[in-house]
């Protein structure tokens, strides 16, 4: 069995799901992410779990929202306050100090924010201050500065201890791979980001391996860096669940109002946006959100796709984020020959926009939620498969495959070359991480699981390219290019 393997393959790494425990942190508010590092800190080899100690550590360590209230409470009596949170931190060159703050509990603004101890901030620096936040538990103090004039409290942090219960060695990772075929691979990444491979099934009750791969086109930004995708759906196929809770790398918007400032730079505060943070941001039921000043913030948004540049009045960032637009759909639109994208929004369905956007997931083709798609069995642990997807995006070797295997005619248009050979490399990555060289895969299955579905993503861009704005798109020039595996 393919999970007996999975198990002996992946030994530390492994985890048993279960719906019921599923359903049980999901009352919690727990994402995957840590719900399968709890599960394995309190369970034993066959996997069964000690809820008790599973409630105490949460009680003690991993606070809401409110709580924070009373630790401020507890902070200026005179204790201090340990609990794992997920931190974001950035030298003042004003000050010369190191401040951090706590986004999950208001922030700067909400007063989750202070000061990080020198010596905490020496010893931690290589993870606090290479990536934009990091999960970690912290210790926090309070004490009062300033002059006796103007006496100012400040919240301290005096303690940290990473959240990285895992570390991802790729070498090992692509050598784990070898020990499985392409149809056994397709099923352990799809346990591993908590659905059942054996729920997804055909019209007559098959399981469907097309179907499979459609869903596994939602984790193409997971791997590869500024991956741009739509994805319309009817209500109820998961979507959401994927983008939010499987990795703590992406960000999910939901509902609202979308300022410049919020998504891609603060020109007061002088820092970057949501784009800057994270290795992808979500904008679900997008027909739902509302954006300030939505012509100002689509401009920046078409540069920053096209270029990955992130621009204020002043500064100028690079940024990796992908940019992921979800929507529903009604059943009468499942058409790629209609227009598909005519209420998602005004800042993603004008034509100049839409072309940045690199692959279109046909949602309807993803089977609704149910029971029998939730993951049972022994898995890889969602955090760690998370951790190793986000490791992959800095790899440049499958793109150098890519190169290396496409045949790319000379006047091909610019946008659709780089939209296949972003979500081809993407689509090794995930489904061929062992591979370092042509020679490495055979060409049939890259023709099959890497070429023809970019090429489709890409052809529905097209499509609807062709649909809203025809005199600019329905030309030659403009058409997808006869690309060929060598």
């Amino acid at each position: 069995m393919v999970e007996d393997r999975i198990r002996e393959v992946f030994a530390d790494m492994v985890v048993l799901k279960d719906p019921q425990r599923s359903e049980y942190f999901s009352n919690l508010s727990i994402p995957s992410y840590m719900r399968d590092w709890l599960v394995m800190k309190f369970s034993d080899d066959e996997g069964v779990i000690d809820y008790d100690s599973v409630r105490r550590y949460i009680k003690r360590y991993i606070p809401s929202r409110e709580d924070f209230e009373q630790y401020k409470f507890q902070m200026v009596n005179g204790e201090t306050v340990q609990f794992l949170a997920r931190v974001r931190v950035s030298v003042d060159v004003k000050s010369g100090k190191t401040i951090f703050e706590l986004p999950d509990f208001g922030g700067a603004r909400g007063g989750a924010s202070g000061v990080v101890a020198f010596d905490v901030a020496e010893e931690w620096q290589e993870t606090l201050l290479r990536e934009s936040e990091n999960w970690g538990i912290v210790t926090l103090s309070w004490t009062m500065e300033g002059t006796a004039a103007k006496p100012k409290g400040v919240i301290t942090m005096v303690g940290y201890k990473p959240f990285c219960p895992y570390s991802v060695d790729l070498d090992f990772y692509r050598e784990a791979r070898q020990q499985f075929d392409i149809h056994e691979w397709i099923d352990v990444i799809i346990s591993a980001v908590d659905y059942n491979p054996d729920g997804y099934l055909d019209e007559d009750g098959n399981i469907s391996e097309t179907t499979k791969l459609f869903f596994l086109r939602r984790l193409l930004p997971f791997v590869e860096k500024r991956v741009n995708m739509i994805e319309l759906a009817p209500k109820g196929t998961g979507k959401s669940y994927v983008f939010e809770k499987i990795s703590k790398r992406g960000w999910l918007i939901s509902g609202g109002t979308v300022s410049r400032a919020s998504l891609i730079y603060d020109n007061a505060r002088k820092t970057g946006g949501l784009l800057t943070r994270f290795d992808y941001v979500g904008f679900d039921e997008v027909q739902s959100i509302t954006f300030e000043n939505p012509g100002q913030i689509q401009q920046a948004l078409k540069h920053y796709m096209e270029f990955g540049e992130i621009k204020g009045f002043d500064a100028m960032l690079t940024a990796d984020a992908g940019v992921i637009v979800l929507g529903n759909i009604n059943a009468e639109r499942f058409d790629i020959n209609k227009n598909m994208v005519e209420h998602i929004s005004e800042v993603f369905g004008e034509s100049a926009t839409l072309d940045r956007f690199h692959g279109f997931i046909p949602g309807w083709e993803i089977p609704r939620l149910t029971t029998g798609l939730i993951a049972k069995g022994w898995a890889i642990n969602t955090e760690y498969f998370a951790e190793v997807m986000h490791s992959l995006r800095d790899d440049l070797s499958y793109a150098a495959v890519v190169d290396a295997m496409l045949d790319i005619p000379s006047k091909a248009d610019k946008r659709h070359t780089t939209a296949i050979k972003r979500l081809c490399t993407a689509l090794l990555k995930l489904l061929f991480p062992h591979v370092q060289s042509p020679e490495d895969i055979d060409r049939e299955d890259f023709i099959k699981y890497c070429l023809q579905p970019a090429m489709e993503m890409r052809g529905v861009i097209y499509k609807q390219l062709c649909i809203i704005d025809p005199k600019e798109y329905a030309v030659a020039s403009k058409a997808i290019p006869e690309i060929t595996c060598k």
